[in-house]
Order: structure tokens, then sequence, then C-alpha cells
């Protein structure tokens, strides 16, 4: 039986590592490069660079599903806007002293 987990040579501010990562964290990896002009490298140096504990792997899985959670939160709210009018009642709250 084969492993979900795929292992990839990368290099990183000149020395090569290797990661491994399932293959729908390759994929979203390779997709939020792509999004952001930047090369698989340069976003996986950018990770390890701003990762405070924890392997590589784990950091890249993190950002990845960051990145997705964030996505989804931007289209609610966007979501939420459109149904309640270009004003956008929701998530407000008033507080007052009467």
């Amino acid at each position: 039986m084969k492993s979900p987990v795929v292992k990839r040579s990368i290099v990183i501010a000149g020395h090569k590592t290797s990661v491994s990562l399932e293959d729908a964290f390759w994929k979203g990896l390779k997709e939020i490069a792509n999004r952001r002009d930047l090369t698989l490298s340069d976003l996986v140096a950018s990770i390890d660079t701003d990762r405070h504990h924890g392997n590589l792997s784990s950091a890249i899985r993190l950002f990845v599903l960051d990145h997705y959670r964030t996505q989804i939160g931007d289209e609610r709210h966007t979501q939420a806007l459109a149904r309640d009018g270009a004003g956008g009642r929701a998530g407000l709250s008033v507080l007052r002293a009467d």
C-alpha cells in the first residue's frame, strides 16, 4: 500500500532539504505560490523563516490550512455583506448607554 505522504527535495536559502507532505498539501502549496507569483522554494523559505517551533513539514501544513481557512472566512464575509446589503449589518453590535 502506497503512503499518502510524498517526500520531496527543495532548496531553501541555498541549502537542499527534504520535506514530507501529503499530496493535497503539496498541491495547495503550489497553488498558493502560483497565486502569489512566487516560486515554491521562495514560499517555503518564507514559511521556514516565520515558523516559531515544530518542524518544517508541520509549519507548511499549518500555513496551507490557515490560508484556506482565511479564504473561506473572506468568502463568508462577502456573502454576508451581499445578503445584508452594501452597508453590511452582519456582525455589527451597538452598545447604548440609555
